[in-house]
């Protein structure tokens, strides 16, 4: 489905219209993946669409630029400013945004630093990443004959342009097979995360998620869904998965702006506890959703209204 178009786009401090949003096709970004970006949603609710996540988001983006060494002219007050007016000026109840900061057009070769960064932020309407019935029904998974990246050679922990090729692979190669999506192992073969998601793993009521050494993203909705799950008194541990604690696990969920929780119902066939969304994702997604669409209270601070 293709994107729908919103009116601007931030574009170097200026609101630009959004077909005339253009780069170069010299610019660095296109031909060495020189990127690092940003997914961070924005929900409707009863006080007006609010931000979800506006500081932890502008944060990591800015971390991400100090990991691959890409300046940023702009403090992170002005871009999460910058943020809140593209929602406004494109008039969303509810949307997604994608900051992205890149090396544009100057010179061409695989040293960056000569090239300007450019700074541009989108805003578009997107509904359900991995399918309408997927937060209810869950989806069907496999894990990726793709590996995620060794230690010290891409930088995990950057949401870096780049390092969404291994991504492209295991979606790919997933949906080849007739999988929504991909579960994708470390160097050494332990559970890493989706292609675009983090993962937990529910076995005997206590819950298990990778730790950042298994070359996962730091998820904002990671953070967020560990918070409510203590909340609610569970025991959330980080630690090595095997593969196989996959096919014996209770429940197993996906973390991520776009795939906000949702529920996995089998892996490689194997049917996940009942087949279906298990008594604990059910409870964490209920208490995610009532905050984030404003039916509960902001108790954490998550929101920022926009207007």
């Amino acid at each position: 489905m293709a994107i729908p178009k919103s009116e601007f786009i931030w574009f170097n401090g200026e609101f630009v219209p959004w077909d005339e949003a253009k780069v170069h096709v010299l610019s660095h970004v296109l031909h060495y993946g020189s990127s690092v970006f940003e997914g961070i949603r924005v929900y409707q609710t009863p006080k007006g669409p609010a931000i979800l996540g506006l500081e932890p988001h502008v944060k990591r983006l800015f971390q991400s630029c100090k990991i691959i060494n890409m300046p940023i002219s702009y403090s992170q007050e002005e871009i999460r400013q910058a943020i809140i007016d593209t929602v406004a000026r494109n008039k969303h109840q509810a949307c997604y945004i994608r900051p992205l900061v890149f090396r544009g057009y100057e010179v061409l070769g695989v040293d960056p630093r000569n090239c300007p960064v450019e700074f541009i932020i989108a805003t578009w309407q997107w509904g359900a990443y991995l399918g309408a019935d997927a937060i209810e029904k869950g989806v069907d998974v496999a894990v990726s004959s793709w590996r995620r990246m060794a230690p010290d050679t891409h930088p995990a922990m950057a949401k870096a342009g780049g390092n969404y090729i291994n991504s492209q692979m295991v979606v790919m190669e997933a949906k080849r097979h007739g999988y929504v999506e991909g579960i994708v192992l470390d160097v050494q073969g332990y559970v890493s995360e989706g292609s675009g998601e983090n993962i937990f793993v529910v076995l005997e009521d206590k819950i298990y998620t990778p730790p950042l050494g298994n070359s996962i993203l730091a998820g904002i909705t990671r953070k967020y869904a560990i918070t409510l799950a203590e909340e609610k008194g569970y025991k959330v541990i980080e630690q090595l998965i095997p593969r196989e604690m996959l096919y014996i696990a209770d429940e197993i969920f996906f973390t991520g702006t776009a795939a906000e929780i949702t529920p996995v119902k089998s892996v490689d066939g194997v049917s996940i506890g009942s087949g279906s969304r298990g008594p604990i994702t059910e409870g964490i997604q209920s208490d995610f959703f009532s905050l984030i669409t404003g039916e509960s209270e902001d108790r954490y601070g998550w929101l920022t209204l926009v207007g």
